[in-house]
């Protein structure tokens, strides 16, 4: 085992003397404030003296961001351990920032979506177009009294005008203000892949998935290959169990509730109006309708 004298003179490239190392590391400023702080006697400063030195060696790589430092993210403090002095490696203000907004991040579940989606704050949003002042609001509305009124938005509107953006402030909002987490899905792939789990038998996972999230949307219903059998063993269950439950849910589509009817109803064997009913019976209990006007952002 090196000697304290090994420790602190090792790499110095003058080659300092042990008392001269000794006298350095007395003399910083921080070593010294911390010796006159905790009132040490001389035995407690020669018993302390290998992590003063550490505790100087370690800060200067910290406040340069040498590549060396062995603790990222942690700033060396000096702190009393039984009689003399030890390091102790505290949070930086910006590590628990970046673990606030992981975690902020973490309770979006983006399936099937663009992972930019995780990154919209209100600072993405545009304030200066009027049409979408009645969205704003409405989310903001929804922030405030959700757990008391769950009941969400149905979004629809032309390609490209930013429905799924704003479902995505939605959940950062969410996670913010209310520690929330929301799924969002695109329901046109969800139904690629619900056909093909048929195959591998987990369909029902899948289902119980996505109808028990916290928060779920449903983005661009109605951009899918119609199915009689996802219309009514798949989204029906899910918004069926969504409803019983009072879980917020919202959608985005280009189609208007009349037109996604339509579009439920097209059935392969004929009209299916009654069942595309039911399903909308469903949508419009759990979302409010509400247009979203402007130009192609895309």
């Amino acid at each position: 085992m090196k000697s304290v004298q090994d420790k602190l003179t090792q790499g110095h490239k003058s080659r300092k003397s042990y008392q001269e190392v000794y006298q350095e590391i007395l003399a910083d400023e921080d070593v010294a404030a911390f010796i006159r702080q905790e009132g040490l006697n001389q035995d407690e400063i020669n018993r302390s003296i290998s992590k003063f030195f550490e505790f100087v060696s370690q800060r200067d790589k910290f406040l340069s961001k040498d590549a060396s430092y062995i603790a990222v993210g942690y700033q060396p403090v000096l702190v009393m351990n039984q009689g003399y002095a030890d390091v102790s490696y505290l949070e930086t203000a910006e590590l628990v920032e970046h673990r606030r907004l992981e975690t902020i991040k973490n309770r979006i579940q983006l399936i099937n979506l663009p992972a930019s989606l995780r990154q919209v704050t209100i600072d993405d949003l545009d304030f200066d177009d009027d049409y979408r002042f009645e969205v704003y609001k409405a989310l903001d509305d929804f922030v405030e009294q959700v757990g008391h009124n769950n009941k969400g938005l149905y979004l629809y509107g032309n390609f490209g005008i930013g429905k799924s953006y704003l479902m995505a402030y939605l959940a950062h909002r969410l996670s913010i203000a209310r520690q929330l987490s929301t799924t969002m899905l695109h329901y046109p792939t969800f139904v690629v892949d619900i056909k093909n789990a048929i195959k591998d038998a987990s369909v029902k996972e899948k289902i119980d998935q996505i109808k028990t999230a916290e928060v779920l949307v449903l983005d661009d219903i109605g951009a899918e290959q119609h199915s009689p059998w996802v219309r009514d063993d798949v989204l029906q269950v899910i918004l069926q169990y969504r409803m019983q439950e009072n879980l917020p849910t919202f959608f985005t589509s280009n189609f208007s509730f009349a037109d996604l009817e339509r579009h439920f109803a097209a059935g392969r064997t004929g009209d299916e109006t009654w069942q595309a009913k039911r399903v909308m019976e469903r949508i419009r209990f759990l979302a409010t309708e509400i247009h979203l006007q402007g130009v192609n952002r895309r």
